[in-house]
């Protein structure tokens, strides 16, 4: 259960129905995730973030399925259960396929475990690695 209230779109203030109507219009989808009806209490924080995830996630060097595969493996090692199911559907429509995710989870899962190891051990880190 959400610690504030869910803004719904008939209830929402004009400023927030703009960004709402953004999302919908940006995404081309007909309805707005529990996510930014929660940011919703807070406008401009609503707002900004939307502002910055278009500008992040938008086709630049990486493409579109790239990011979304980046952006489930943070929020998998994250603990976001809900970022983590709105960026597998996320990667699902950029064409991430049940074998991808199977990969992309066994290489969280291994990069989380040395990165434990290599930092438990506070390993220096190569002069080679250094180069360029």
């Amino acid at each position: 259960m959400a610690t504030v209230p869910l803004i719904e779109y008939g209830e929402a203030s004009p400023e927030v129905r703009a960004v709402y109507d953004d999302i919908m219009a940006t995404r081309k989808v007909d309805w707005v995730n529990n996510f930014w009806k929660a940011l919703a209490n807070d406008p401009p924080t609503m707002r900004r973030t939307w502002e910055s995830i278009k500008e992040v996630m938008a086709p630049g060097a990486l493409d579109p399925l790239t990011k979304e595969m980046m952006y489930l493996a943070v929020s998998a090692t994250n603990g976001c259960a809900y970022c983590v199911a709105s960026h597998t559907a996320g990667a699902r429509k950029a064409g991430m396929t049940d074998a991808m995710l199977s990969e992309l989870m066994a290489v969280v899962g291994m990069a989380n475990e040395t990165n434990s190891l290599a930092n438990g051990y506070q390993v220096d880190i190569d002069a080679r690695f250094r180069e360029r």
